[in-house]
């Protein structure tokens, strides 16, 4: 199936949402539905693919998140009803501007379960980092999506189990931050990539790519990994690229998206940069080392043998004169 339009590249979350010890399904069902009630209509198409992406997630998800897109498509005028029976809500009656929930018929009585793990203990289980291909889908998912989809994957990857990179450490984060303020005081934003890539160990492409991003997200995740104060971010974003800085819109939707972002989703979309650099690397240079090898192997088997091997004829030895002894 196609990926969603609301929501590209979902079909590839979906498939890291299968390895084992990553389980990202919560967040993938809360950040479905909270792009699909963003609008208060849709096409045919977009109602029946988010049935059918949603089908596929409310059985297979917690009570907790079920309960809150529970809550979020009772009071949203415009679920599908296929949905609404999946989560128990009953279709409103001409005149109700609503659909109210349906009370909840009492469970059977069973065995107490298990205690669910805490998040803490959800993020410690889960040591596997990010693979280079699924670090790459993120990152490009994030790069591609807009603005208001970019706010969506960051709040929700706050609480995902994907590992985060480790904090910048102070004193290295000290001194970026000194060096990022005055190349952005100078509008220097070459200089300013050049720091920011060796400050957060990433490659001079994707630190251009975060710098010159035109929406500032990226720049925005980049600031918080090395922890820079949301005052020095403001003066940043006013000075670093005067074309960006002088709307007042952009500058303040940053600001706020900033003062919301928490430093793990800073983190975890750091991880995802680096390791799509790593997938990026193995694409370039796998095939190359495969034909080397057997270019290697075929010209050594087809490399000439020389006429006279050695030993096999007695060398002839000369006096000083030039005749032979």
């Amino acid at each position: 199936m196609t990926a969603a339009p609301l929501f590209p590249g979902f079909d590839g979350l979906m498939t890291l949402s299968r390895r084992e010890g990553v389980d990202i399904r919560p967040t993938l069902l809360r950040v479905l539905t909270d792009l699909y009630v963003q609008t208060s209509a849709h096409s045919a198409d977009e109602e029946r693919q988010f049935v059918e992406l949603t089908s596929r997630l409310i059985d297979q998800v917690d009570d907790a998140t079920r309960a809150a897109v529970r809550a979020r498509l009772a009071i949203y005028p415009a679920t599908p009803v296929e949905v609404m029976a999946k989560l128990g809500l009953r279709s409103p009656h001409p005149g109700e501007p609503l659909p109210l929930a349906a009370p909840i018929a009492a469970a059977p009585a069973t065995p107490p379960a298990a205690r669910a793990p805490t998040e803490a203990e959800l993020r410690i289980a889960s040591s596997l980092a990010m693979r280079p291909n699924d670090a790459a889908e993120i990152s490009d998912m994030f790069f591609a999506a807009s603005a208001s989809e970019r706010a969506l994957i960051l709040h929700n990857l706050a609480d995902t189990p994907l590992k985060a990179s480790p904090r910048i450490p102070t004193a290295r984060a000290a001194r970026a931050l000194h060096i990022l303020e005055m190349a952005a005081f100078a509008e220097d934003t070459e200089n300013f990539a050049l720091e920011l890539g060796e400050a957060l160990i990433l490659p001079q492409r994707i630190a251009a790519q975060v710098v010159d991003d035109p929406g500032g997200e990226p720049l925005a995740c980049a600031m918080k990994a090395l922890d820079m104060s949301s005052a020095i971010f403001q003066r940043v974003l006013l000075f670093l690229n005067p074309e960006f800085g002088s709307s007042v819109h952009n500058v303040y939707r940053l600001s706020r998206l900033y003062d919301c972002l928490s430093e793990r989703s800073a983190l975890v979309m750091l991880a995802a940069w680096r390791g799509s650099t790593m997938a990026v690397t193995r694409a370039k240079y796998r095939a190359a080392l495969y034909d080397d090898e057997r270019h290697r192997a075929r010209a050594a088997n087809l490399q000439a043998r020389p006429a006279v091997q050695p030993g096999t004829a007695p060398a002839v030895r000369t006096g000083t004169d030039g005749s032979k002894r």
